[in-house]
C-alpha cells in the first residue's frame, strides 16, 4: 500500500477513512474486530468528520460578500444620481442634490472599495448624517426616500450577516484546529494501514489486506496529479 496521505484532498481523505472503517466493520474480517487501532481510527475520524466539511471559517463568506455587493450597488446608485442631478442647474432642488452629494463626499465617495469593517463604519456615519431632519427633507424633496431606505436596509442586512459570521468564526477558533485534527487522523490511518500491511501474509488477513488496498488505490487515483508520494508502509 503506497499513498501520500497529506496529498489527499480533505474530502478524499474522509472518504478513504470512512470506507476503511466500513470495510473493517463489515463482519467479514473477524481479525480486526475490536482492535484498538480501529477504535482509535474511528475516534479520530469522528473529530475530523465534525469539521472537515466546513470552510476555514464560518462558511457564510459568500453570503456576506453578496450582501456587501448589494449595499455597494445601493450606495453607488444613489451617489451617481445625486452627482448627475446636482449638475443640472435648471432642475428643481438641484442645490439639495449638491448638498447631499457633499455629505457623500465627506464620508468617502469610494467607501464601497474599503474593507468590510471600514465601509461599515463609514456607512453608519453617512446614514446617520442623512437621517438628520434637514438632510432627510432634501431626500424627500428629491423623491429619493425609497432609494435611501433601500441603502439603509442593505447596510442592515450586511451588518446582520457580518455579525453572524464573526460569531461563527469565534466558535470555530475555539475548536481544535482543522489542520491539527487532520494530522491526528492521518497518523491514526497510517498506523492502521501499517498494521494491515505487516499482517498481509497471514492467512486470516490476506483478503482484508486486498480489500483495503483497493480502497487505497481508489483514493490515490481520485487525484492522479497528486498521487505520487513517499508513504510506504512496510511490505
Amino acid at each position: 500500500m503506497k499513498i501520500t496521505l497529506r496529498k489527499l484532498s480533505t474530502k478524499d481523505l474522509a472518504t478513504l477513512v470512512q470506507r476503511t472503517i466500513n470495510t473493517s466493520e463489515s463482519g467479514n474480517y473477524p481479525v480486526i474486530d475490536g482492535h484498538p487501532l480501529l477504535a482509535e481510527l474511528k475516534l479520530k475520524y469522528a473529530d475530523y468528520d465534525a469539521v472537515y466539511t466546513k470552510m476555514t471559517f464560518s462558511g457564510i463568506g459568500n453570503d456576506v460578500a453578496n450582501a456587501d455587493r448589494e449595499r455597494d450597488l445601493a450606495f453607488t446608485t444613489l451617489k451617481a444620481f445625486l452627482n448627475s442631478y446636482r449638475k443640472m442647474l435648471t432642475l428643481p432642488n438641484y442645490q439639495s442634490a449638491d448638498d447631499l452629494y457633499g455629505i457623500f463626499r465627506q464620508f468617502g465617495l469610494n467607501l464601497d472599495r474599503m474593507s468590510y469593517s471600514s465601509q461599515t463604519a463609514q456607512m453608519k456615519k453617512l446614514i446617520e448624517e442623512l437621517e438628520k431632519a434637514e438632510n432627510f427633507q432634501k431626500i424627500k424633496d428629491l423623491e429619493l426616500t425609497a432609494a435611501f431606505n433601500d441603502m439603509k436596509d442593505k447596510q442592515a442586512d450586511f451588518e446582520k450577516l457580518f455579525a453572524e459570521q464573526a460569531s461563527a468564526n469565534a466558535d470555530l477558533r475555539n475548536q481544535k484546529s482543522a489542520s491539527g485534527i487532520r494530522k491526528d487522523l492521518e497518523k491514526s490511518l497510517k498506523s492502521f494501514l501499517n498494521l494491515i500491511t505487516a499482517m498481509k501474509d497471514v492467512a486470516d488477513w490476506q483478503l482484508f489486506y486486498a480489500d483495503v488496498n483497493e480502497l487505497v488505490k481508489a483514493a490515490k487515483n481520485s487525484n492522479p496529479a497528486k498521487a505520487s508520494g513517499s508513504y510506504n508502509p512496510p511490505q
